[in-house]
């Protein structure tokens, strides 16, 4: 493998060994009371599990549709629409459980390069972007303005997932297995979330 490769595969794992792997249900909400943009930009960055996601997204993307920013683009508008929930106070049962399992579903879906039409694609990725969503609006919600954070998390959320299809663009014709090494990984790290709730 040649070093351009090599580069993005490393700033990957540099972002994920700076991570932690929880969601972020149950945090300090308090904490969150006076940021702003470059706050909401760092907050998708916060924990693996959203980190994993939204790459995730990417690479699967990348790797099996047509067009490629659909999904990618279906996941932050429903991000936003989770993290509005969130906002208002509404909450969703198994937030957490739900993070794992997309973790698992799509890992799998990138190691197993499983094809999907456009439409159930989008309705899979949308369903779980929800609850990403809950999970950031719980967190944000005590900030004195909301507007300022929900544009720089939707914008570290679209970086995210083009850096996802960047990479599968750069991997998919080179190797079959560092895509379904990247998938295993992150289907593992969502299994390993999953035990750890049960």
């Amino acid at each position: 493998m040649n070093a351009k490769l090599l580069r993005p595969l490393f700033f990957i794992l540099a972002c994920v060994l700076a991570t932690g792997a929880s969601a972020h249900i149950g945090a300090d909400v308090a904490a969150h009371a006076s940021i702003g943009f470059w706050d909401g930009l760092l907050h998708p960055l916060t924990g693996l599990d959203h980190l994993a996601a939204m790459l995730a997204v990417g690479f699967w993307s990348a790797l099996t549709a047509r067009r490629l920013w659909t999904t990618p683009l279906v996941f932050a508008a429903m991000l936003l629409v989770g993290a509005l929930l969130g906002l208002a106070g509404i909450s969703l049962t198994a937030v957490e459980p739900m993070i794992a399992a997309s973790l698992l579903a799509l890992g799998l879906l990138v190691a197993l390069r499983t094809r999907m039409p456009a439409a159930w694609a989008a309705v899979l990725v949308g369903v779980f972007a929800i609850f990403h969503g809950v999970a950031h609006g719980t967190e944000l919600a005590d900030a004195s303005q909301i507007w300022t954070p929900l544009a720089g998390m939707i914008t570290t959320t679209v970086a995210l997932h083009g850096a996802g299809l960047g990479l599968g663009l750069a991997l998919r014709h080179h190797s079959q297995w560092w895509p379904r090494l990247a998938g295993a990984t992150v289907a593992l790290l969502g299994s390993v979330l999953l035990l750890q709730m049960i």
